[in-house]
């Protein structure tokens, strides 16, 4: 009797869509299902490291509350429908709004985080809300990051110019804000960075942490100070001061193309160690040691992320954070800040007199906030929605964003949205937020998309390249051919009967823009030569071959050379490294004077607004922050059962001293009151936290009705959303997550 020889199941290699880490994934399949993903130790990149979420990936795709087809709603109810069906109910919603320029400013677009997560997104988005022709474009930008990527705008001339801190090669990190043992990077991208800022320490570098938790990235650091929260700008103020004034500064090759420190002296002069220390509550004898060790080390870095900008000052703390890296010259050198190189890049001519960076060149209706970087702020939304007038908000399109969950004061615009004439979402779940429209158009799974990390690669610490060719066949529409139909409808006020003829008009757009770049290595060519060089089997992966083809590293239309495209790149399942950040300055300004500019009007306004507040009285009330496990992704991973298991993670910590003076317990109901909402949360009481500091998770609250995600459902939680007020950073838009006034009472006793 014979045997057959087993059948090792196949493995495919990918790259993680759902974070920034871009870590490499070993997924295991059989049959339609995943059954088993790890890290891949061959990655060019991540090396094998692989955080839970990514090990969730199979989960997400089989979840049963995830959309497969249409949803329309009929009266209270919605019902599945065809794609055609849905199609033509949008046309007939969105037809009052597309009868001229006017009209469509009564259209507004949320789009969320997920988006900068796959490759439809990064490539069809900008045309869809371009066609959509309306100034109230909302995202979870100012939620987040706009603060970082308008000094950059205002700094280099380019908001996409994120310098990144050369982590392999530093001696000195001083992280403010920021909690890689939860989160990895964040405009960062360096997958398993607590494993590389513990290979900091060891080759003998040290990092400094600030921040008012003691996070597990604190505890890993050789120091934590737990800052005030709200008060990073001062103290980033201070340690500039102190290096200024002291003679310290050493910006080195950068000060041949810098402009403005001259006028500093004046700028710092009130923001000493001594001044700020009460608001910031670090001594003013700590700051200075901080500030003589970041300006002694010889490859130092200084890096701030969501903690110190979605805060009061959140822009001026970006600010400062830049200065600091040019004062000590550590901007755009080996081992400090540096600006990534990304595959699929355009490349500039490297001349002075760029175009520069402009804001406020609209604003908003009801409370006149400026535009930055074509955005509105997203706090604005509600109010947009529900004050009558020429312009009102009567219909929204989100995609892939659930603003009731991730936005300040998250239940008066969940009542807002219940007032909309109507409303369409692209999502793949029955949301918070989705609940509202008139219908919900689900895309592919993750597993079921090609993914290149257009958006991410342009922040990552190395140069490197990875694809993901779809895993599995899907019944739904791709991302892109839904955009495009979106963008169609928009344009032209009806769906298309011919989507390949869709796809080949953008694609010759397209060529056409890349033929007009200057700088392109195929200018000079027709269309329908580069056109013909394309590979790739969807309109995506042409667009892509085109990017890689006229990158830096690419091959041009010389196919079969040793440059890079889409063939070679699908040839390497594991990525492709093209090394280390290099310097990039002063080519890569886009300023008008071709300089780093320091002096800005609204950056002297906020100086002046910060100089203020050193005069005031010190607020003593409860400072509520919120906080990130390293097994959530905002809201919209919260239905995956590996998760949000036990134990349950949306509680109130806070410190132990604190608890004692209210005479709470672990597990006691607490009410949380702000100036605009309460919610009723578990006590965790926590060493972590700094006295007079609170936090909850961001993300929860998933007890609202007419949602299908059942587990989450059962993990709700509260909205820590509902208790932030629509206080904004003036320059940016962003929104005030930390650092907001509360009150706490004790309900009762576990």
């Amino acid at each position: 009797m014979s045997t057959s020889p087993s059948t090792e199941p196949p493995v495919h290699y990918r790259t993680c869509p759902l974070c920034e880490a871009m870590c490499g994934l070993a997924i295991t399949v059989q049959g339609d299902r995943v059954t088993r993903i790890r890290g891949d130790a061959e990655d060019v990149f991540s090396a094998g490291y692989l955080c839970p979420k990514g090990v969730a990936l199979g989960e997400l795709h089989d979840d049963p509350d995830r959309l497969r087809v249409p949803l329309i709603r009929d009266g209270d109810r919605f019902r599945e429908a065809t794609w055609e069906e849905a199609f033509a109910r949008v046309a007939q919603g969105l037809r009052p709004y597309l009868e001229d320029t006017a009209a469509r400013q009564a259209i507004g677009a949320y789009v969320g985080n997920p988006n900068v997560h796959n490759l439809a997104g990064g490539l069809f988005l900008r045309p869809l809300l371009k066609a959509l022709g309306t100034r109230n474009i909302f995202s979870a930008s100012t939620v987040d990051q706009i603060p970082k990527q308008l000094v950059s705008g205002l700094l280099f001339g380019d908001p996409s110019a994120l310098p990144v801190p050369d982590v392999d090669r530093c001696d000195y990190l001083l992280l403010l804000g920021a909690n890689p043992w939860a989160s990895n990077g964040s405009l960062w991208t360096a997958p398993g960075l607590p494993l590389r800022l513990k290979a900091l320490r060891k080759r003998g570098g040290r990092f400094v942490v600030v921040d008012p938790r003691r996070t597990l990235t604190a505890r890993n650091a050789d120091r934590h100070l737990p800052i005030t929260p709200g008060t990073d700008a001062l103290w980033l103020l201070a340690l500039a001061q102190e290096i200024h004034s002291q003679g310290l500064a050493s910006p080195g090759r950068l000060e041949a193309f810098t402009s403005g420190l001259d006028e500093l002296d004046a700028a710092l002069a009130p923001f000493t160690p001594e001044a700020v220390a009460p608001r910031c509550g670090i001594d003013a004898s700590i700051t200075r040691e901080i500030a003589r060790e970041l300006a002694a080390a010889p490859r130092a870095a200084v890096y701030g992320r969501l903690g110190i900008q979605a805060a009061r000052y959140g822009t001026l703390a970006a600010w400062a954070t830049e200065l600091l890296n040019v004062l000590t010259g550590n901007l755009d050198r080996e081992g400090g800040v540096m600006f990534p190189l990304a595959a699929h890049e355009r490349m500039s001519d490297g001349q002075a007199g760029g175009r520069g960076f402009r804001t406020g060149r609209w604003r908003s209706r009801v409370s006149g906030h400026p535009e930055v970087m074509g955005e509105l702020p997203a706090a604005a939304m509600a109010e947009e929605i529900g004050s009558p007038g020429p312009g009102q908000l009567r219909a929204l399109l989100t995609v892939a964003g659930n603003p009731v969950l991730s936005t300040p004061d998250g239940a008066r615009l969940d009542r807002a949205l219940a007032t909309l004439d109507f409303m369409v979402s692209v999502d793949m779940y029955l949301n918070e937020t989705t609940r509202h429209a008139q219908v919900i158009l689900p895309p592919p799974s993750p597993l079921e998309r090609d993914h290149y990390d257009v958006v991410f690669t342009r922040f990552a610490v190395r140069s490197v390249a990875n694809y993901s060719p779809h895993l599995f066949p899907s019944d739904t529409p791709s991302e892109e051919s839904i955009l495009l139909q979106l963008a169609h409808l928009a344009s032209h006020g009806t769906p298309s009967s011919e989507p390949r003829a869709l796809e080949d008009a953008h694609l010759r757009g397209a060529i056409a823009r890349e033929l007009s770049n200057p700088n392109s290595p195929i200018i000079g060519t027709e269309v329908d030569e580069v056109l013909a060089s394309l590979t790739g089997e969807s309109l995506s992966e042409r667009l892509l071959d085109l990017l890689l083809r006229t990158g830096p590293f690419g091959t041009g239309l010389n196919d079969g050379s040793d440059g890079l495209d889409l063939a070679s790149l699908k040839a390497n399942p594991h990525g492709i490294d093209f090394g280390p950040l290099r310097e990039r300055l002063p080519g890569y300004l886009n300023t008008p004077s071709g300089t780093i500019e320091f002096a800005h009007d609204s950056i002297q306004g906020e100086l002046v607004r910060a100089r203020a507040e050193l005069e005031g009285a010190v607020d003593e009330r409860w400072l509520l922050i919120g906080r990130r496990d390293v097994h959530s992704n905002n809201s919209w991973m919260h239905n995956l059962p590996s998760l949000i298991e036990r134990p349950e993670r949306c509680t109130l910590r806070l410190h132990p001293d604190d608890a004692a003076s209210l005479d709470v317990q672990d597990g006691a109901l607490v009410r949380v009151r702000s100036s605009v909402g309460e919610v009723v949360a578990p006590a965790e009481v926590h060493e972590e936290m700094r006295r007079g500091v609170v936090s909850l998770p961001h993300g929860y609250g998933h007890g609202l009705n007419g949602v299908s995600q059942r587990y989450a459902r059962d993990h709700a939680g509260v909205s820590v959303n509902d208790l932030v007020p629509g206080e904004l950073d003036g320059p940016s838009g962003n929104a005030v997550l930390n650092g907001v006034a509360v009150t706490l009472s004790v309900l009762n006793e576990p």
